[in-house]
């Protein structure tokens, strides 16, 4: 018996790789086939992988959580209180806005989740989703997952990515509910500027829109660029749901805490149907966060290791004959791209057989990244275990580009 035949609509085409082959990195047991055979795994989006890296003040922490017993225990399902008054700091501090940690913030097992839940109370089967891409593939993914429909909005390289409103104007229509925004954007690490936010927030209200914006790479912003959240922009804090991790800027992927904050009549709605939806974040894991937020040394620390490593990047990988790359605005990623070498797929595909190094084929971010690969530049923790992947990556390419006749 085939009880697929019995799945609903929106799972239906969804693929774990245990039938048909599967290229994303974070599906069923890609990378983890990959890794076994000797490969290094630069298609994760989680810091210093796979090397130790928790901070000294997290890991005392979690210990002595666990030494202690507790973690045994179930947290409240929308955080533990004092984690919630950490982040309502954090937030109110990189905002401005008065947050309160007892009705405006939830804390959910990683930013996935919170992205998914963000999105799950306000869509219905049918409604439309503005998606400015290349973007985050779950903005895509959970659209569907949700009954929705994705609606991608082209946004343009020569125009660093800018979110064009003609072209939102373009694909608006009655069915349309909401938009989903990765800032700074995954995979291109651009940061949008205020005065394109602020163009972006007057087309969503007088749309009477919903904008849940992933904010999981706002940690480090680099080149003195402002980075602005959209909710405290006018109109936008009554109509913005904010995702954001503890995984990208304290390189705490594996703690799996991410959380979201909005205004109250809405965050109600969260607190409500947590249980069902979320259960609980890990309770060990919410004393190491915690212990991370109050410790200002540590996003300093990683902001100056990240700067580093993206000049490292731009420096080995920007000269390759045949690739493009502008150095990254934010985080821990690099953008190339390969369209004289051939698309992202295959590139991606000659680097694993010819370098060693998983890569993202740029494909999976939407139709404008289909001539890009993105690579985490972040992984590893030594600048020299990083720079040694870089120099098979340009080694690589190079005997690419030569094949191509592009290169003597």
């Amino acid at each position: 018996m085939d009880l697929t035949e019995k799945l609903n609509d929106h799972f239906r085409d969804v693929q774990g790789g245990l039938f048909l082959n599967v290229s994303k990195a974070d599906v069923g047991e890609v990378a983890g086939n990959f890794e076994r055979m000797g490969g290094a795994n630069m298609a994760w989006a989680d810091m210093f992988y796979p090397d130790p890296s928790i901070p000294e003040s997290v890991r005392k922490a979690t210990e002595d959580a666990v030494a202690g017993g507790f973690p045994a225990h179930y947290t409240m399902p929308i955080g533990l209180l004092e984690l919630r008054q950490e982040l309502a700091k954090h937030i109110q501090k990189r905002t401005g806005l008065p947050i309160d940690p007892s009705r405006n913030v939830i804390v959910t097992p990683g930013s996935d989740a919170a992205l998914m839940y963000a999105m799950m109370v306000f869509l219905n089967p049918g409604d439309e989703v503005l998606i400015p891409e290349p973007a985050y593939p779950s903005n895509f993914m959970n659209t569907k997952l949700l009954g929705g429909v994705p609606v991608p909005v082209p946004t343009y390289e020569e125009e660093n990515y800018r979110i064009s409103v003609d072209e939102m104007k373009k694909r608006v229509s009655p069915k349309t509910k909401m938009v989903v925004l990765t800032h700074p954007n995954n995979p291109t690490t651009v940061v949008y500027r205020r005065e394109n936010l602020e163009e972006l927030a007057k087309f969503i209200v007088a749309h009477d829109l919903i904008l849940v914006c992933d904010q999981a790479f706002e940690d480090h912003v680099f080149d003195g660029i402002e980075f602005v959240s959209p909710c405290t922009l006018p109109g936008m804090w009554e109509r913005t749901v904010t995702v954001c991790s503890m995984s990208k800027g304290y390189g705490l992927s594996g703690y799996r805490i991410g959380y979201l904050y909005a205004e109250d009549h809405l965050m109600d709605r969260y607190y409500g149907a947590a249980v069902n939806v979320l259960g609980a974040p890990c309770t060990a894991s919410a004393f190491g966060a915690i212990a991370a937020l109050k410790d200002e040394s540590i996003l300093p620390s990683y902001f100056e290791r990240l700067a580093r490593r993206r000049k490292l990047a731009f420096d080995m990988l920007s000269t390759i004959p045949g690739v493009q790359m502008k150095i990254s605005e934010s985080g821990i990623l690099s953008w190339l791209n390969v369209s004289r070498l051939g698309t992202g797929a295959e590139v991606a595909a000659y680097l694993m057989e010819h370098a060693r190094v998983m890569v993202n084929d740029g494909a999976q971010y939407g139709e404008h990244g289909r001539d890009h690969i993105r690579i985490v530049t972040a992984c590893f923790a030594k600048d020299e275990d990083a720079a040694e992947r870089f120099w098979w990556i340009r080694e690589a390419l190079i005997a690419l580009a030569k094949e191509k006749g592009i290169a003597d």
